[in-house]
């Protein structure tokens, strides 16, 4: 019996509160562990480009000036297969150039991509020769070349429209021979 003014404790509310305090710092922990692991996923799909080979520079001349992109090569039958693949984020000015041994038609797709995308398909002499702009995100559509190619240029969509690309205009890099 309690005495007068003293709440007597019930040992089994102890035990049952104790239980759910215990709960809730486990939840705690697992949703602070469940954050880090989030917060470190966002950062490896942010430093991918980072993580990937070496970045190079190209410069595409168009009438609105000279403009300068670093990017990845695909000149491997496994990168060129990757691509962009599996990438949510690609900064302004990055993109990637697939080369290819042999100029032929050529036709890519959006697989796995969730960016949207230009695709500008370049001769051998670095010229322009086709402009497929934002192609959409995880289409399995075929985008083709629409006649022979030695490289395709991948790009942040809307950015060959921002520079004034046209067919015709000039991509420089040490791929392409003049």
């Amino acid at each position: 019996m309690a005495a007068a003014g003293i709440r007597r404790i019930d040992r089994g509310a102890v035990r049952a509160g104790v239980g759910a305090v215990i709960r809730r710092s486990s939840l705690g922990r697992v949703a602070t562990a469940l954050a880090a692991a989030l917060a470190w996923a966002a950062a490896l799909t942010l430093l991918a480009p980072a993580l990937a080979d070496p970045l190079e520079t190209l410069t595409i001349s168009t009438q609105t000036g000279d403009h300068a992109f670093s990017v990845e090569i695909a000149a491997t039958p496994a990168t060129r297969e990757r691509g962009l693949m599996d990438r949510h984020f690609l900064p302004r000015d990055r993109g990637m150039l697939f080369e290819f041994e042999r100029d032929g038609s050529v036709a890519f797709w959006m697989k796995n991509t969730y960016i949207p995308l230009d695709m500008v398909f370049v001769a051998r002499n670095g010229a322009v020769a086709r402009i497929f702009d934002r192609a959409e995100p995880l289409s399995e559509t075929p985008i083709p070349s629409g006649g022979p190619c030695a490289a395709v240029l991948e790009l942040n969509g809307g950015v060959a429209a921002q520079i004034g690309l046209k067919v015709g205009d000039k991509v420089r890099h040490p791929f392409f021979k003049p």
